[in-house]
């Protein structure tokens, strides 16, 4: 059976750039950070003084204050997003339509803010005193669970929880219910609240975040003087639509998604198997089930966390799958701007590669200043360029050994 193709027609965001996609592709092609001094918790309780936060967002331009009030800040960010991607999209979700429509969001860590703030309730006032709302506001896919009542989705409906997988993962998989069949539609990406004082601790105590005290140079993909990512927060969604249903109703066409891989490292818990080799294999099975080969891919948007071992070995990865071609494709890390959105990284990304294919941008990779002899690919450094791509990939590469990588085509009619 002939697959199925999917593009991709609606995209919405709201990141530490700002608080829809334009702004922020407009920021990221401007090489603009959004990262600065923590604000959420007290930065003199951490090494680790900086974060990527989400600036004067308010989730009651989006729903109402009662309904906002039974959610966590993780699926305020999905909800918002999703209904501007729906938006741009110009999908009407109706009787007619909406079990056609599912729903495919993924968060690393869920409602880590609800948990933290319903703890210190129980331990000083008792269990009485606990939200009825807590449970439901915590887990992870409650997400997928808001959007779909919001929009009156009916469709497939789920959740991914990779770590920083997470949102490749949940778009990939979206991708392969259009595919196959199931569905006409899908809204999917990922959303994520971390920067609380448990997960902030958490990742300090594991030395992942960097302790660079200046905010606009702490975040530095592939330069030699990385010493760990900025954590970001927000949510990246994308309305997947089936070819000829897209072109049915006159839609605007961002890209098409053609290929998905995904792989597990089984190797640590946090770091990744050496060389890269399991993302590797990701991006070899996306290219292969996109029809692409390596000489189509003329631009990667790289995990790039900044850490020392990710930047290493993916590229690596990259030069092991592209060979002689990867020196001739641009790598950048969009992290270098957003910092690390964490389950929420594959959709903004997802967004950025998709308008790099449509506008014939490549974002760039900003505080690029000193080589790192390990890591010797062209990535973009600290300034836009103008080139049209025909074929681009993302990929995201999450604790646990997960791998995740998606193919795009640039969509010509």
């Amino acid at each position: 059976m002939q697959k199925r193709r999917v593009v991709v027609t609606g995209i919405g965001a709201v990141t530490p750039l700002g608080n829809d996609a334009r702004t922020s592709w407009e920021k990221a092609t401007s090489g603009i950070s959004g990262v600065g001094r923590v604000t959420r918790l007290n930065a003199d309780d951490f090494p680790a003084k900086v974060a990527a936060e989400v600036k004067e967002f308010n989730i009651e331009q989006f729903i109402e204050k009662k309904e906002a009030r039974k959610m966590d800040r993780f699926t305020h960010y999905a909800v918002a997003a999703s209904l501007m991607a729906v938006k741009d999209a110009g999908l009407d979700i109706n009787e007619d339509n909406a079990g056609r429509v599912g729903v495919w969001i993924g968060s690393g860590i869920g409602g880590m803010e609800t948990f933290e703030q319903q703890h210190e309730t129980f331990m000083k006032r008792g269990y009485r005193r606990v939200s009825p709302f807590f449970v439901p506001m915590m887990i992870p896919d409650m997400a997928a669970g808001q959007v779909s009542i919001t929009l009156g989705a009916r469709g497939f409906n789920s959740c991914t929880v990779t770590a920083c997988a997470t949102g490749t993962n949940s778009i990939g998989d979206a991708f392969k219910v259009i595919q196959r069949g199931d569905a006409d539609a899908m809204v999917t990406g990922g959303a994520e609240a971390p920067i609380t004082k448990m997960s902030f601790a958490g990742f300090c105590a594991n030395t992942a975040l960097s302790t660079n005290e200046d905010p606009e140079k702490a975040s530095r993909p592939f330069d030699k003087n990385r010493d760990g990512f900025v954590m970001g927060e927000g949510s990246g969604i994308v309305v997947l639509e089936e070819l000829e249903h897209a072109i049915a109703r006159g839609a605007n066409i961002y890209a098409e998604i053609v290929g998905y891989g995904a792989t597990g490292d089984a190797y640590h818990i946090t770091a990744p198997a050496p060389e890269g080799e399991g993302g590797a294999r990701a991006m070899k099975m996306a290219l292969d089930d996109g029809g692409l080969s390596p000489e189509d891919v003329g631009y990667i948007n790289a995990h790039g966390t900044s850490t020392g071992y990710n930047d290493k070995y993916e590229t690596m990865a990259i030069k092991s799958v592209f060979v002689q071609h990867a020196y001739k494709l641009a790598v950048s890390s969009t992290k270098s701007m957003t910092g690390h959105l964490l389950g929420a990284a594959g959709g903004i990304e997802a967004i950025f590669t998709a308008l790099t294919l449509k506008e014939g941008i490549l974002p760039p990779t900003i505080n690029y200043e000193t080589p790192d002899p390990d890591c010797d690919l062209d990535y973009v450094p600290n300034e836009a360029r103008r080139v049209q791509v025909e074929a681009a990939i993302s990929n995201s590469l999450g604790f646990g050994g997960h791998n995740a990588t998606l193919a795009f085509r640039k969509y010509n009619g």
